[in-house]
């Protein structure tokens, strides 16, 4: 990736960019694409399943914060493991787990109520246990992508580098909803038609683990030799850049807010909202489809990533015009907002098409995002900048969703989507004031 990338102004562009990587990274991209396929297939529809497996809305908002206690703490015993094994045995380890959790979410349906000295295990423990395993993979790549492109990119094209990575990486998030819409489609029953989405995620992920296996050389990867535990994670917080920490303090309270309703997002669709496409008319023919609203919400993802895939690049090309902090607060502004658009939409499937169209401009700001916090970090240390950074941020996000179930559950989705918002607000406000740009954009 190199100065060319800098051209890139759409996605076609970022596309070729992207296949222009040396091996071990695009190996590593492809990895992350087939996992992301199943992660996207599935786990925008996991609090749907739980419901379905008898879990409250409470329960729902608990799950949602357990997978923000695994993004917080996997990352550093990842780098572990990592030094101890080895990156490609520990990627090969890493993607079997990921794959054994998709498996354990397949057949919770099927294991049913255990009862365990005199206590009722219900079907949707699995669903945590199975999150625990599926998220693993995940542990290994966040530092490593950023380091890897901060290696290759010249520091006034971050942006540019990371629209490349991101807009192949995310193409994942178009197919997957919009494949695991049309698997849904094929049974009336959504335990059973989820069924299907996971068994397919369950091959994406034995393929991914494969193919990394056989094709990745990890002889010239020096990622995460310099580990040395806690004391070097209190090191690396202490030591991160100063203009990293008003970005922080922004996004940490941007993302609390995303984290109390994001795992609601499908039961605004599918229960709070219930809408789904019974047919459409077309000039003057009528074309049955009969989608349900859980098939119909894999086609609203499929809206929102388009619209990301679309943006992202053009928006990398603008910050190295207008600089990035701009881009970076007005990806902020949508997320913050997006949660009361969401409950206040009509109840139709043009109005539903439109807010999700909407939410996939925030993703405008995400490589701008990126370089943002990795630009100032010194040569060789953006891996350990970025690994501290997502760690402090995810920390703090870790008991949002719990806090937003509780609002969903005990008071109302209005007040958790509107206490959410408001939060939101507060912290694109912060860095919008108290900010500082990347010295190479300035």
């Amino acid at each position: 990736m190199g100065a060319d990338t800098a051209e890139a102004a759409g996605p076609i562009d970022a596309f070729r960019q992207f296949f222009a990587l040396r091996r071990d990274v695009l190996v590593l991209s492809l990895a992350m694409f087939a996992f992301s396929l199943g992660f996207q297939m599935t786990s925008r529809y996991l609090p749907e399943y739980l419901v379905q497996l008898g879990a409250s809305g409470f329960v729902v908002g608990l799950f949602g914060t357990l997978g923000n206690v695994i993004s917080a703490v996997f990352p550093y015993p990842g780098g572990a493991i990592s030094d101890r094994i080895g990156s490609r045995y520990a990627l090969t380890l890493f993607g079997a787990l990921s794959t054994l959790g998709f498996l354990v979410w397949l057949l919770a349906p099927g294991i049913g109520t255990i009862v365990v000295a005199g206590l009722p295990i219900e079907p949707w423990i699995w669903i945590f246990v199975g999150l625990v395993l599926a998220q693993a993979w995940k542990s290994f790549g966040l530092g490593a992508t950023f380091a890897v492109v901060k290696q290759a990119t010249d520091p006034s094209r971050l942006a540019a580098g990371f629209a490349s990575t991101e807009t192949f990486r995310r193409t994942a998030f178009l197919i997957g909803p919009v494949l695991a819409a049309v698997l849904i489609g094929l049974h009336p029953e959504f335990t059973v038609s989820f069924q299907y989405v996971l068994a397919v995620a369950v091959i994406f992920g034995a393929l991914g683990t494969i193919a990394q296996h056989v094709l990745y050389d990890a002889s010239e990867d020096t990622l995460g030799d310099s580990f040395e535990g806690i004391a070097q994670l209190r090191q690396d917080l202490a030591d991160m850049p100063d203009p990293i920490r008003p970005l922080l303090i922004g996004d940490t309270l941007v993302r609390f807010a995303n984290g109390m309703v994001y795992v609601f997002f499908v039961l605004v669709v599918t229960d709070f909202l219930a809408v789904g496409v019974d047919s459409i008319a077309v000039g003057d023919v009528t074309i049955d489809l009969g989608l349900s609203p859980q098939a119909f919400f894999g086609y609203l993802l499929g809206v929102e990533m388009l619209i990301a895939l679309l943006v992202m690049a053009p928006a990398a090309k603008v910050a190295e015009r207008v600089g990035l902090k701009p881009v970076v607060a007005v990806g902020f502004a949508v997320y913050a907002i997006f949660p009361i658009v969401l409950i206040n939409a009509p109840a139709t499937p043009n109005a539903l098409l439109l807010v999700f169209a909407f939410s996939g401009l925030r993703f405008a700001g995400l490589p701008s995002h990126k370089a943002l916090i990795v630009g100032p970090a010194e040569a060789g240390a953006g891996g350990r900048v970025t690994g501290a950074y997502y760690l402090l941020r995810n920390t703090i996000v870790i008991p949002s969703a719990a806090i937003g179930g509780a609002l969903w559950d005990f008071v109302s989705p209005e007040v958790a989507f509107t206490v959410a918002a408001a939060i939101g607000v507060v912290g694109t406000g912060y860095f919008l004031v108290f900010g500082a740009e990347f010295d190479a954009y300035a």
